[in-house]
């Protein structure tokens, strides 16, 4: 399952104010699916994803962040760094989508939060995934500053995201996630998504979007503690564990995060 490659899904470039945005569609009349990559990936993470999600029944889409794989910054259409929320909003308008479901994993779920807090008429719901949400409060501040390794920034980004069952069990795996998060962003690319606004704990509370969170048990970035001291101030949400996981879930664990994903879908 793990390297799937993205079949049946097409890829081009929008041009789109600011920025020649790469994205891929299964396109179909399901309803809209939009995935949200990792700082440590591009539309490629997304692999063990789209085909069976497709098969499901949804339109798949992903995208490239601006800076990252295969979407360039546009300066002269304009101002930079421009948001990844409003760059996901000109993707809807280009493509002309109704109401869609949104699924962030890790930074990912950082803008994923972030949309919805500013276009929730659009989602039909939220899925939000090992992520710290990048809430601004103090509270979050201090329980990072608890956990955090000393220096684990300086290592390679797989020891930290991939989780050590993961990777003594899968050596490819592991290897192909390292590929893909070494070729991710571009040269000058800021690794923390650009947001319309800071997240924070009161405007998380005003997403009225039925929500899914799911953490990941051996996450060392996001753990389920962590996650769940944001997550309680939605509005509504569904609560969801992968197990033996770390923050890569979704590459990890494809056939859990998916049956999570799936269920919770077909319910909204």
């Amino acid at each position: 399952m793990q390297n799937v490659p993205i079949a049946s899904a097409s890829g081009a470039h929008a041009t789109l104010p600011g920025v020649k945005l790469w994205f891929v569609d299964t396109g179909g009349s399901g309803t809209p699916l939009v995935l949200l990559h990792p700082n440590t990936g591009t539309v490629e993470i997304w692999q063990p994803q789209i085909a069976p999600f497709a098969a499901a029944g949804y339109r798949v889409i992903a995208f490239d962040r601006r800076g990252w794989g295969k979407s360039t910054p546009a300066a002269e259409t304009a101002p930079q760094p421009g948001s990844i929320a409003g760059d996901l909003d000109a993707l809807v308008e280009y493509l002309r989508l109704e109401k869609f479901h949104l699924l962030g994993v890790a930074g990912g779920g950082f803008v994923a939060l972030d949309y919805a807090a500013w276009r929730p008429q659009r989602l039909r719901s939220l899925i939000v995934g090992a992520s710290t949400g990048a809430i601004a409060d103090p509270e979050m501040a201090d329980f990072i500053a608890r956990i955090a390794i000393p220096d684990i920034r300086k290592q390679s980004a797989h020891y930290r995201e991939i989780g050590a069952s993961y990777r003594g069990a899968n050596p490819e795996g592991t290897k192909r996630w390292i590929e893909i998060d070494e070729r991710a962003r571009q040269p000058g690319a800021g690794f923390q998504p650009q947001l319309r606004t800071p997240n924070t704990f009161a405007k998380i509370a005003a997403i009225p979007t039925p929500t899914l969170v799911i953490a990941a048990d051996a996450d060392l970035l996001a753990p389920p503690a962590l996650m769940r001291l944001w997550a309680r101030h939605m509005q509504s949400y569904e609560w969801a564990v992968v197990p033996d996981a770390g923050h890569a879930m979704a590459w990890e664990r494809p056939g859990t995060f998916n049956d999570i994903v799936l269920e919770f879908l077909l319910r909204h």
